[in-house]
């Protein structure tokens, strides 16, 4: 009676190491899959034209115009971003309605910390027609702050300048150079 009895604890053993053996693969199948869908976006759009716009007593007033042909959206991520494969073109409109233009073939924006990394060729021309191009532009929104650590040509009616990082305001007023070269007007 015990060697039946211990042949049938032996087959059960054997029958629930199987079977968690088959749902633990199973589970870990499962697991992969959803990683995969974590890194995936949560949302595709096409062909975007978003209009930033403020209201100004009876009448609107654009702001920026930001175009792209695809963004994604991973704000199912712990640390969110929308990204801009396929670049972006945004129309910058200041208090006067001046716009300035930014271009770049692609763009990653992340949202807890408000900084824009524009990529490739990126290329930003005032309505002074005075135009600044880098591969590789951060900005900061909250503190409106343009900044990188590549190198860049800013032409001007001056003159061009160029060199190797900067940082500066939005405006292009406050603006230090880190490595620079280029033509300039002395004051005696």
């Amino acid at each position: 009676m015990q060697i039946k009895h211990s042949h049938i604890i032996k087959n059960l053993v054997t029958a629930i190491a199987v079977t968690l053996f088959f749902s633990c693969e199973n589970d870990f199948d499962e697991v992969q899959k959803v990683g995969v869908l974590q890194n995936q976006p949560i949302g595709e759009a096409e062909n975007i034209d978003l209009k930033y716009t403020e209201l100004q007593g009876d009448s609107v007033r654009l702001l920026a115009n930001l175009i792209s042909p695809k963004m994604l959206d991973y704000s199912n991520r712990s640390f969110a971003f929308s990204e801009f494969p396929d670049g972006i073109l945004l129309k910058v409109y200041d208090e006067k309605n001046n716009l300035t233009t930014i271009r770049s073939q692609y763009a990653i924006f992340y949202t807890e910390t408000d900084i824009i990394d524009l990529r490739g060729n990126v290329t930003i021309t005032t309505h002074d027609n005075e135009v600044l191009i880098t591969e590789q532009l951060y900005y900061n929104e909250k503190l409106e702050w343009v900044f990188t650590n590549e190198p860049w040509v800013f032409t001007r009616s001056e003159g061009p300048l160029y060199g190797i990082g900067f940082d500066s305001d939005k405006d292009f007023k406050n603006f230090q150079m880190l490595e620079m070269g280029g033509d300039f007007e002395l004051d005696n």
